[in-house]
């Protein structure tokens, strides 16, 4: 009978500990090392246990923080796709920007969590506010940050109404390998309160864009503010059946 990879028979008895409350939800696992030691295996054996549980949902990695212990039980998994990176941003065709800045700027400490570039990088910043064509109403504000030799961009007929990632795309010939979207809540400053026609203050939904090249490097970021009721993220999610590695 052929004996089961020593990674799973290690998978298993970390996954045991969980479910039987050795280590609670919430706990945090012991680190690479101790498992090392405690159970006689290679620390490659371990991180690949450790991925096993991750991919499961049993815990959460993160580099530089302790594993976390976030489920006795296997989760339900959900799957989303995409006919395309449009339908993330689900805006109406009928939309447009205004540009009200345009300028060449270098990542500094206070922009490289949001562009994720090394300090002092070069880069070009288009400040927009997004419209609908009939009626003008201002549905969000716009930081776009995106390599400095793109810049020409602004130039193109088509640039106030198509997305800049798929013009970056079309006129210098680089494909998005990967795409990262984040949603987080927030408020709006006098400045952009103003430009949408706001309270200061008043809630926003802001969506944060990242596009990558092949060899995973940022080319185009934007940060897109919203005010209540003028913007909509819809998903569709399907459950998936989980298969064990």
């Amino acid at each position: 009978m052929k004996r089961p990879v020593l990674y799973r028979q290690i998978t298993q008895n970390l996954l045991h500990k969980i479910q039987s409350g050795v280590w609670a939800v919430g706990d945090n696992l012991p680190s690479e090392q101790y498992l090392c030691k405690d159970l006689g295996v290679s620390r490659q054996t371990v991180r690949h246990a450790l991925k096993s549980l991750q991919d499961s949902g049993h815990i959460h990695r993160q580099q530089g923080a302790p594993t976390k212990v976030i489920s006795k039980s296997q989760p339900r998994r959900f799957s989303q796709s995409f006919n395309s990176l449009g339908e993330i941003l689900n805006y109406p065709r009928n939309t447009y920007r205004q540009n009200h800045i345009e300028e060449y700027i270098e990542c500094d400490e206070s922009l490289q969590r949001i562009l994720q570039a090394p300090i002092g990088s070069a880069w070009y910043h288009i400040g927009a506010v997004r419209l609908e064509e009939e009626s003008n109403l201002r549905l969000a504000w716009t930081d776009i940050y995106m390599l400095q030799h793109f810049a020409k961009l602004t130039n193109l007929n088509e640039h106030s109404h198509a997305m800049v990632y798929a013009q970056i795309e079309e006129h210098f010939g680089i494909s998005i390998a990967q795409a990262e979207v984040e949603i987080h809540a927030s408020s709006f400053s006098k400045k952009h309160a103003e430009l949408l026609g706001v309270a200061v203050g008043a809630p926003s939904l802001v969506v944060v864009r990242r596009y990558f090249d092949k060899d995973g490097n940022p080319f185009e970021i934007s940060v897109t503010q919203h005010p209540e009721n003028r913007y909509t993220f819809k998903m569709n999610l399907r459950s998936t059946p989980h298969h064990e590695n």
